[in-house]
């Protein structure tokens, strides 16, 4: 089993640019405006501040435009409570994923905030920042999912920061209307711009919480994960990060059937054309037209006959070619890279049976392998990989495994959010994930104190950190089996 514990804070010091009131809440000068925040948990040695706004609303004419900056206010703006999801359609719990999981409450057009933990009290002046971008197939997510509290992270003297981006069509609609107005000539990507933005906001914002602005990592697992990975190819990010880390992302996804980036990320004009299709169903020709439709309409329909996936097109702009270009010219942003995969990722998805389980664990082997191989032929930084095999105890479900998603709340070290009979063992686990991911966060390369040395990754090595019952490096020369094959 396990042995680590979460390091000792040190030295007490204020909050840079901060001011404390008679409660004792922190109060923090941002380029808009203050804020103030409120105290994580009864332990009193984070703070939370939520909802934020990064950008403005992308409402009105906003809609289907790269987000603006947000307005300015006076007085003392009060951080403590959630903000809205992106527009999406909201779901309790879709099995393996239960409430824990997913986004609730209210959802809004107006929805361009992030939300950021940061300790009380300070090892060094300034701390490593980890944004993390959620999954949720482009379709849903938010940063009020439970699972994505960011307090245990944040004890690890890191700035944890979680935002909101644009989802589904007013996230990722291409239309040649919209294309014809744009300055850039481009349409669609605007969840990917938000991303873009929210990183901004943190690059000019971050030293007033306790980060440090060139020790920036981004993170993001499933559709996050994917967006990890653009934001590594795109231009627009340039210089906003300097590491990355993709949780079943490109590469892992293999086993669902959607594993090469270009099935990823479809051209402009297949874009436009399928989102000058779904506008026409809506009886929408023009921009205006477009803009006056009522939010409620852009969702999927439960009777329409088929769906369209939404998602990240080669718009020109925010991709200029398709992302195997950008990195066969070596145009990328070269950056350190944790990249991995879970156990069980296609246990939750349509064709999934236990007696395909490991031609599907091998197929998704070989999609990350084959990512990296590409990626090494041009990057001169190191890419770390991990294989996560345990799964969550869960009696009552155990066809699941260690399914897409079932690394979240040990990484996040978040046990407490889920109801399930935790052993030792997991929360030994979650305190290894979690100090895995803060170490990255802070050196560009994983490995505490405490914990197994983690080696980089070679291509065609099939050599993994396996998150099992413990940590250790391991050759996966064939695909793993386990008793959720049979």
């Amino acid at each position: 089993m396990l042995k680590y514990s979460i390091p000792i804070l040190l030295a007490l010091s204020a909050m840079a640019a901060a001011a404390r009131d008679t409660a004792g809440s922190p109060i923090v000068r941002t380029a808009y405006g203050r804020v103030q925040g409120a105290p994580a948990d009864a332990s009193g040695d984070v703070w939370v501040y939520r909802g934020l706004p990064y950008a403005a609303p992308p409402t009105g004419a906003l809609r289907w435009r790269e987000p603006q900056p947000p307005a300015a206010w006076h007085g003392v703006r009060t951080a403590t409570e959630a903000a809205p999801g992106c527009i999406q359609s909201v779901v309790d719990s879709r099995p393996p994923w239960t409430e824990a999981f997913m986004h609730h409450g209210p959802v809004s057009e107006d929805c361009l905030y992030l939300n950021l933990w940061t300790p009380a009290h300070r090892s060094a002046r300034s701390l490593p920042v980890l944004v993390y971008i959620y999954g949720g197939g482009f379709s849903e997510g938010s940063i009020s999912v439970p699972l994505y509290d960011g307090a245990a992270l944040a004890r690890h003297q890191v700035v944890v920061v979680t935002i909101n981006y644009r989802l589904g069509a007013l996230g990722f609609l291409a239309h040649p209307a919209l294309t014809d107005e744009s300055s850039h000539h481009a349409s669609g990507n605007y969840g990917l711009l938000d991303q873009v933005a929210a990183l901004r906001w943190v690059r000019s914002n971050i030293a007033a919480f306790g980060g440090d602005a060139r020790r920036v990592t981004i993170a993001g697992q499933s559709a996050g994960a994917l967006s990890v990975y653009l934001l590594t190819a795109s231009p627009l990010a340039r210089g906003l990060f300097r590491g990355a880390i993709v949780q079943s992302g490109p590469g892992a996804l293999a086993a669902l059937g959607v594993g090469d980036l270009r099935a990823m990320t479809q051209p402009r004009e297949d874009a436009e054309k399928a989102g000058a299709s779904f506008a026409l169903g809506l009886g929408a020709t023009t921009a205006a037209e477009l803009r006056a439709l009522d939010a409620a309409r852009l969702l999927p329909q439960p009777t329409a006959a088929t769906r369209l996936r939404w998602g990240p097109s080669v718009d020109g702009w925010f991709l200029p070619v398709d992302v195997e270009t950008i990195y066969a010219r070596h145009a990328q942003n070269d950056v350190p890279l944790l990249i991995g995969m879970m156990h069980d990722e296609g246990s939750a998805f349509p064709g999934y049976t236990p007696e395909r389980a490991r031609e599907l664990r091998e197929r998704s082997l070989t999609g990350l392998d084959q990512l990296l191989s590409e990626r090494a032929r041009t990057s001169r930084q190191p890419a770390y990989a991990y294989y996560f095999q345990h799964a969550i105890p869960w009696p009552q479900q155990p066809q699941y495994g260690a399914f897409h998603s079932g690394e979240l709340p040990y990484v996040f070290d978040n046990l407490a959010q889920l109801e399930r009979p935790w052993s030792a063992a997991d929360r030994a686990l979650a305190a290894a994930a979690s100090a895995e991911w803060a170490a990255f966060t802070a050196q560009g390369k994983p490995s505490p104190a405490g914990l197994p040395s983690w080696d980089p990754y070679v291509p065609g090595s099939r050599k993994f950190m396996v998150f099992g019952d413990s940590l250790e490096m391991r050759t996966l020369r064939e695909a793993p089996v386990s008793g959720t094959d049979h």
